[in-house]
């Protein structure tokens, strides 16, 4: 893995798996609602073929998504789908494979749609890094007009990733579900990437990072996160002035780098905190704390719980 490769630090650091869960087959008029998920879930939807629209109660939006395009909750928001005509829908019907995905369906006779819905589990506490630096929905169109067709693109792999799950939705070959399932928690990854690439890179991480003046600095901080950065070492890193950098990054991201920092250094804490005879002194230093009890400060104020107390419940539930 490089230096650079900020991407890969991250997923590695919230230990991300993906699974999924119903795949919805529709004529229309249809509607479904999603409630608000768990503190460490992502919901994801793939629009395998057709259209939907999807709306956030919350903020009063809505977004038309059509076939190819990914959609990932990163907050769990309670959002609703539907086929857009506004129309009464009918009554739908599930029934479970023996592998354990569910399948709904209706009676529609308007447009269809096929789309498998499934989400994604984060390990606490990482869910925190997800929450903060991603934004509310993220949606990614992997259909690109055939000017904009190129094979290095990270859309259009998503295209080709998108295409082998409706494959092994089809097959009844052997194998088909733990298939989709190491699928599903490589998606995450991908989405992540490619909207980082796009032109309109929404905000928060995937924004600062796709930004080339402050992406050294975030790249340095995720490589080396036990060094004892300051803000004019990050800011040479950029050819910033300390100022200038910092105004960008705060602008671009909404926390300080000092903050990031860490974020990133607590996520690191927490999962070698879990492993056994790693004593707290050695973690502390790990993470780039000379004083121990300054870590524990931090890691409590991050959790809510001291370092001691946060090891045991992770020895617990692995007894559990």
């Amino acid at each position: 893995m490089s230096g650079s490769d900020w991407l890969s630090h991250l997923v590695q650091m919230i230990a991300i798996t993906g699974r999924p869960e119903i795949r919805c087959t529709y004529g229309a008029p249809w509607r479904v609602t999603w409630p608000q998920s768990g503190a460490h879930e992502i919901p994801y939807h793939v629009v395998l073929k057709g259209r939907a629209i999807i709306e956030d109660p919350k903020t009063e939006t809505a977004r038309e998504l059509i076939e190819g395009d990914i959609v990932l909750l990163p907050h769990g928001s309670a959002h609703v789908l539907h086929d857009g005509s506004g129309h009464t829908p009918g009554p739908t019907q599930e029934r479970q494979d023996p592998a354990g995905l569910t399948f709904s369906e209706n009676d529609g006779q308007g447009e269809h749609l096929d789309m498998l819905c499934g989400r994604f589990l984060i390990g606490p506490p990482h869910d925190r890094l997800i929450h903060n630096y991603l934004p509310t929905n993220l949606v990614v169109r992997t259909m690109k007009g055939h000017h904009e067709t190129g094979s290095g693109s990270a859309s259009n792999h998503l295209a080709s990733f998108v295409g082998l799950m409706r494959e092994e939705f089809t097959s009844d070959k052997l194998g088909g579900y733990a298939i989709l399932n190491a699928l599903s928690s490589a998606l995450f990854t991908l989405v992540l990437r490619a909207a980082s690439e796009s032109e309109e890179a929404p905000a928060g991480l995937l924004a600062l990072v796709g930004n080339p003046r402050l992406a050294p600095a975030i790249s340095a901080m995720f490589a080396d996160p036990a060094r004892p950065w300051n803000l004019p070492e990050l800011a040479d890193l950029c050819s910033m002035s300390r100022a200038t950098f910092m105004r960008h990054f705060q602008d671009k991201l909404g926390f300080s780098a000092v903050e990031l920092l860490t974020d990133i250094r607590m996520s690191l804490a927490a999962n070698e905190l879990k492993k056994p005879g790693v004593t707290t002194e050695a973690v502390a230093e790990f993470v780039g704390y000379r004083s121990v009890s300054a870590f524990g400060r931090v890691f409590a104020e991050w959790t809510g719980m001291r370092p001691g107390r946060w090891r045991r419940l992770a020895r617990e539930s692995r007894s559990d």
